[in-house]
């Protein structure tokens, strides 16, 4: 049986509602929805953008925590509150994972906490990076 290790991002969330930021089996990652909560709440109010760039960097931590590289994602799924966010959180996903190119979905979802504009969960593959990344 494959080891199992998670790691958390100190969110009061985590324990309370019984999750991790980002759990390891094997040389799988499977990372939990990220939103732009930091430790003193919501950063970047207002700004899809700002908040996708935010998600980004804890999902890459939560990754490398776990011995993982940004390069080793294979699949993200991207969740935002306005449609019309999609475009401007697109392109925050496209300067990440240009030369990556994981699997990708993203759609319109009813997020929790009105002042969430963007939600994106990942999966990656220890080892799997290009060396050309």
């Amino acid at each position: 049986m494959a080891e199992r290790t998670r790691v958390g991002s100190g969110v009061s969330w985590e324990e309370m509602y019984g999750y991790s930021r980002a759990v390891r089996v094997g040389d799988r990652i499977y990372v939990s929805g990220t939103t732009a909560t930091g430790p003193d709440g919501l950063v970047a109010p207002g700004d899809a953008a700002g908040q996708a760039r935010y998600a980004l960097d804890k999902i890459e931590k939560a990754i490398e925590s776990l011995g993982g590289v940004l390069g080793d994602v294979v699949r993200t799924r991207i969740f935002v509150a306005r449609v019309d966010d999609w475009k401007a959180v697109g392109a925050v996903h496209g300067e990440r994972f240009r030369k990556i190119r994981p699997a990708n979905t993203l759609v319109r979802a009813e997020l929790i906490g009105d002042e969430y504009l963007v939600e994106i969960e990942a999966e990656a593959v220890v080892g799997s990076a290009s060396a050309d990344l």
